[in-house]
């Protein structure tokens, strides 16, 4: 069965100070998002789905699309490449834009532009996020099992390998019960202490280092567009108002899904190590991260030759 991987690439990076997305951090000046679409080829995915801000098509062509599109999948097919536009134009037109408004309307309303483009088993990522390789063939095994509606998956990770010293961060802390999720509460301004503490400064408690939280890898069927099309409207209409900051997020419409008996979702795992920049400061460690990872062999001379 045909798997896509749609890659979530149009936040703008405020916190991190510039255009994450495409900085080369990898020992040969790889970009994130090379990684994950080379983790993605070998696991069985045969086709990408960039979500990018229109000004960045030609950019994400040169990058990586035009070669990508010219390549073979692990079963023998022509690997594909789509693009698809997280900009205001997707917006419904009842609902009116703050003037002042230029952030996108989060990850909720990112997935639902590739609404036109996706229409195979998917998982979804951040473009700026490591994932690593078990975590693709992981999901990839799960999407060929997933029925057609109703269920869902989540690869998670541990929130002390998640967290930044240079920031506070926000993640979607899950509730696990028997392999199933059973809720993610977003938590935001969660600040890594030197020796090794997690505290949620809102909330003023310290934090289970050993929880599993969501980095927004998920895997959806199809099926599960209407339903984000029912929740981003109901969003606009009731939640988003006039802050110019409101976001719609996918933890949290899975929270409300799960909730509304609406979906099921497994939790998957995965033995490698998330990493990723939020912050300028985290570019380093980032960086000797791969540098490791291509001196171990994980990335050899191949990877070039496949994303490149």
């Amino acid at each position: 069965m045909k798997t896509t991987l749609v890659i979530m690439a149009a936040g703008l990076g405020s916190r991190y100070g510039g255009n994450k997305q495409v900085d080369g951090v990898g020992p040969n000046n790889e970009i994130l998002m090379e990684y994950s679409i080379y983790d993605a080829i070998r696991a069985g995915f045969s086709k990408v789905v960039f979500i990018i801000k229109p000004e960045m098509e030609g950019l994400m062509h040169r990058l990586c699309g035009d070669y990508l599109a010219k390549k073979v999948a692990k079963d023998g097919t022509p690997f594909e490449v789509a693009y698809a536009f997280q900009d205001f134009s997707s917006v419904p037109n009842f609902y009116k834009i703050p003037a002042e408004r230029t952030k996108p309307f989060g990850t909720v309303h990112a997935l639902l532009c590739a609404a036109d483009v996706v229409h195979e088993p998917f998982c979804v990522i951040n473009a700026d996020d490591y994932y690593g390789i078990g975590a693709y063939q992981t999901a990839h095994d799960a999407l060929q099992r997933m029925p057609g509606t109703g269920k869902a998956a989540m690869v998670g990770y541990l929130l002390k390998n998640t967290a930044s010293l240079y920031g506070s961060v926000t993640r979607g802390i899950c509730t696990v019960e028997n392999g199933m999720l059973k809720a993610v509460k977003e938590t935001p301004q969660i600040k890594l202490h030197p020796d090794g503490q997690l505290e949620s400064v809102l909330e003023q408690k310290m934090l289970n280092p050993d929880a599993i939280v969501s980095m927004n890898f998920w895997c959806f069927m199809p099926s599960i567009f209407p339903l984000l099309r029912e929740y981003f409207d109901d969003f606009l209409k009731n939640k988003a108002g006039d802050d110019i900051m409101a976001e719609c997020l996918l933890p949290n419409m899975v929270d409300d899904l799960m909730k509304q008996q609406q979906l099921e979702v497994s939790v998957l795992h995965s033995p490698d190590k998330w990493f990723g920049m939020t912050y300028k400061e985290d570019r380093a460690l980032v960086s000797e991260e791969l540098k490791c990872l291509h001196e171990r062999g994980v990335y050899s001379s191949i990877f070039m030759s496949l994303v490149r």
